[in-house]
């Protein structure tokens, strides 16, 4: 099974193809193709071929599910017997990709 590495939005995701990732926002519109170059590895039958920093002439081509936004998370802020307390949400915008293909130089 052909896997590849690629990193995006200063993270790094082992994926493969017709998978599903949900990564930071990206700015597509869904249905638009995406192409990473930022492809770190890549693996298969044919063992593992790794970047120095990257895999030259490799990509890998997905497609845009849907814009969407995660999980809030609570930011909350007490000093005790000061009467201070503070109390933030945040939902951070994420991108649904489908991996369409993987392609080795």
């Amino acid at each position: 099974m052909t896997f590849a590495v690629i990193r995006t939005g200063g993270k790094q995701y082992r994926v493969t193809p017709d998978a599903t990732l949900t990564v930071e926002k990206l700015e597509a519109e869904p249905g638009a193709t995406i192409t990473f170059h930022d492809v770190l590895a890549i693996g298969g039958e044919a063992g593992l071929t790794l970047g120095a920093p990257t895999v030259p002439g490799a990509r890998v081509t997905a497609t845009v599910v849907s814009q969407t936004r995660g999980e809030k998370v609570i930011i909350f802020k007490k000093k005790r017997r000061q009467n201070y307390r503070r109390k933030k949400g945040h939902r951070q915008h994420l991108t649904v990709l489908k991996i369409a293909e993987i392609a080795a130089a």
